[in-house]
């Protein structure tokens, strides 16, 4: 298969691009596109045929459910048995935008785009690309992110195309990705609403519209939870990992770079080639073979955009251990860090 490349741009896509791509989903094939997010690997998502070929092609577990991309609220009401109040409040106010929200799957989806559950996600891109192909496609779009499984998620199209190229049919290329980490994920068929996986939308904000909002034990896991069924993408499986062994520092920040700069020399002595992911606070402290820095600890919206970017980045330097500084919970902190303890396979050390 060869790969169609299409450059698109972000704010005025053109439509015949964009009719392009909506007619290889329409006929069943694969095309990545941007969002505001992460770069999505999209198929008909009422089309078996053509999710069971995104499976395929990322080499992604048939027992991970990707998300329903919509363009159009009324879209969700036929992809549903209900929609519960708390449901409306949520879709008004955070979307189009880094928020899925899972109901209860109406009988018009198929078993294999839900993986099997009762249960389907979805959410409404806020990208202009994104949301053209939807419309276009005259199809709801299942899009998982658009990389191999295991690997860290795609913030540009480079990353989709060193991932993808020759399995899927088209990319779209709209330029880098503006959050750099996936949607926030709230599960709206339980009683009180379950935040599953965090994301773009901090759980700050969705806790202060809904009251009373969980957070499944996965959220802030220090170690592999043992789940049998997954509701969410990115709760279960190798996720978000570069090639190199991941270690996560974690602690006040004055210790974490003292461990850092010890870790670093052991390594070194034992002629492992390093990498440090570190912050513009602590950057100039390390002499690892690479250093590069996710951005301040003040800004924890620059350290979700670059944090896949630089983990593959770094891994790209043929370094045998990445060792990265853990930042603050608060707001899109708390994906950042879920993100780095699933790619560091819970290697994490106190400082």
């Amino acid at each position: 298969m060869k790969t169609l490349l299409l450059k698109v741009d972000a704010e005025n896509p053109d439509p015949t691009i964009i009719q392009t791509a909506a007619d290889i989903i329409r006929k069943g094939g694969l095309v990545a596109f941007p969002t505001e997010t992460v770069y999505g690997l999209g198929a008909d998502a009422l089309n078996s045929e053509a999710v069971l070929a995104l499976f395929a092609a990322k080499k992604r577990p048939l027992d991970n459910p990707p998300i329903v991309h919509v363009a159009d609220l009324k879209e969700v009401g036929r992809l549903v048995l209900e929609v519960p109040p708390k449901a409306k409040v949520l879709m008004e106010k955070f979307w189009p935008g880094p928020l899925t929200l899972i109901f209860k799957r109406s009988s018009l989806v198929p078993k294999v785009t839900v993986a099997g559950l009762d249960t389907v996600a979805i959410r409404m891109p806020k990208h202009k690309v994104a949301l053209e192909l939807i419309r276009q496609s005259r199809c709801p779009i299942a899009a998982p992110s658009a990389n191999l499984a295991g690997k860290p998620s795609p913030t540009t199209s480079q990353h989709v195309y060193e991932d993808l190229n020759g399995r899927i049919d088209a990319l779209l290329d709209g330029g880098a990705t503006d959050i750099g980490v996936e949607s926030t994920v709230v599960d709206l068929s339980v009683d009180p609403p379950m935040l599953l996986r965090p994301g773009g939308t901090p759980y700050e904000a969705l806790k202060k519209v809904l009251g009373d909002l969980k957070l499944h034990p996965f959220v802030e896991a220090e170690q592999e939870l043992s789940l049998q069924q997954i509701r969410s993408p990115g709760m279960k499986h190798k996720h978000y990992a570069p090639k190199a062994e991941v270690i996560l520092v974690e602690g006040k920040v004055s210790a974490v770079t003292t461990k850092i700069i010890a870790l670093t020399e052991s390594y070194r002595l034992d002629h492992k080639k390093v990498g440090v992911l570190a912050t513009d606070e602590t950057q100039s402290a390390y002499t690892a073979d690479v250093v590069k820095s996710l951005g301040s600890h003040s800004n924890l919206a620059t350290v979700a955009q670059n944090l896949f970017r630089l983990l593959r980045e770094v891994d790209a330097e043929n370094v045998d251990v990445i060792i990265a500084e853990g930042v603050s919970s608060e707001g899109l902190g708390l994906a950042v860090m879920n993100r780095l303890r699933k790619a560091s396979a819970y290697h994490i050390i106190k400082a």
